[in-house]
């Protein structure tokens, strides 16, 4: 699920859409997790005393019960897909990266993610995880306490929850704070890191972006540049990488443009072409881009009974979630649940940076083909990922990235 890693809940998904476009072949499990300071409360004295990125082991005891119990309801554990959408593909992200890739005993033979959701993941005493600790501490009336966390068990859950959602809202426009950390237990190094080196859990990938991921998450009334807005964005860029950022986004168009690609590309599309550069000749690529193509305008498409989806096609929204399906079926798009949909021979990415693009023509015609990913936005996320990567490994990176991109 969706949420930031701060909201969200299991009851806004119905599995029996998925089992139902799937022809009831596949069993669904909606989990759900800590959440906020809950879940994803960092620094020195939760690893001490604590546990680091409890949101994310809950989802892993989850998986666990599935490997173990679903056989109980019909389903194979040696064929569990995961699939999440923004925080939750994130979360698809942290299993994929787990334990250095080893995660024993295999918990998943797929991924699925939609909305790859990567903001800065710290290590978890970096200054900024701490600060946020010493803020829960104040907002809980513990920080003068002998014991941080004993004070912090022993609060009213309204007090902590009041902490959280102060936290939460008094975050840069957009943004969300309370999120995994490397932990070096279970989140071994950053994500990017892992990825890169290949360390991944997962035999095949299916992944899925808007085509305007960020808008949703930049406040549109507000004039800011693009290096002034990377400065918020990432606090520990300095000046130079900040305008070095709004070089990259100078031939975008007009600031706001500039601002809602550096976020959407930064955060949720440039991470799910890391992703799938660790999955080579093992992936899918898709662009929903129905109108108007901002985050999350997927869902209803894959939840078609939860409300009605604003393009009610019944031959695209077959094509698209059967495409899924199918995936989670088979490891394979191209094995049609239903042979009959619309959508073409769908490439492994690796092929000339094949996606397939799900959208409609003004006069309302659904439109489901193969496109070749932009060279200038795969361009831009290797040099966002240079920016973000500690220097060390940034030759490494520029070096490795040409050969599996």
């Amino acid at each position: 699920m969706g949420g930031g890693y701060v909201a969200g809940s299991a009851s806004e998904f119905d599995g029996e859409d998925l089992i139902r476009q799937s022809n009831r072949g596949i069993v669904v499990v909606i989990i759900q997790y800590r959440l906020g300071i809950f879940g994803f409360l960092a620094g020195a004295a939760v690893k001490r005393n604590g546990t680091l990125n409890a949101g994310l082991l809950d989802q892993d005891f989850a998986l666990r019960w599935v490997n173990r119990h679903i056989s109980k309801f019909g389903g194979d554990p040696s064929k569990v897909t995961i699939w999440g959408q923004s925080a939750g593909a994130g979360s698809v992200l942290q299993h994929v990266i787990a334990n250095g890739g080893r995660t024993e005993p295999q918990l998943f033979r797929a991924a699925i993610t939609s909305s790859t959701f990567l903001p800065s993941q710290y290590m978890f005493d970096d200054p900024a995880p701490e600060f946020l600790f010493n803020e829960v501490l104040a907002q809980t009336n513990c920080a003068t306490a002998t014991d941080s966390l004993v004070c912090l068990r022993a609060a009213d859950a309204t007090v902590l929850q009041a902490a959280n959602a102060n936290i939460t809202s008094s975050s840069f426009f957009g943004t969300f704070t309370l999120v995994p950390v490397v932990d070096e237990v279970f989140i071994t190094q950053r994500p990017t890191l892992s990825l890169l080196e290949g360390k991944v859990n997962g035999e095949v990938l299916l992944v899925v972006t808007n085509t305007f991921e960020g808008t949703h998450f930049v406040n549109q009334k507000v004039s800011v540049t693009a290096s002034q807005y990377s400065l918020e964005l990432f606090p520990g860029f300095s000046t130079a990488q900040a305008d070095a950022v709004s070089s990259l986004y100078a031939d975008l168009g007009n600031d706001l443009f500039q601002v809602n690609a550096v976020q959407g590309e930064s955060i949720f599309i440039c991470p799910t072409y890391y992703l799938l550069s660790a999955f080579r000749g093992r992936a899918f690529k898709a662009e929903f881009a129905i109108p108007p193509g901002l985050h999350a305008n997927d869902i209803v498409y894959y939840f078609p009974g939860t409300s009605i989806p604003p393009f009610n096609n019944t031959i695209f929204i077959n094509a698209f979630t059967q495409s899924f399906t199918s995936f989670i079926i088979n490891l394979d798009p191209n094995l049609k649940v239903d042979p009959t949909t619309i959508t073409p021979e769908w490439n492994l990415y690796n092929i000339e940076h094949t996606e397939m693009l799900f959208n409609k023509t003004a006069d309302g015609v659904p439109v489901v083909e193969p496109i070749i990913t932009s060279n200038a936005l795969l361009e831009r996320c290797r040099h966002v990922f240079a920016l973000l990567t500690i220097s060390r490994f940034m030759i490494m990176f520029l070096q490795v990235l040409e050969q599996c991109w």
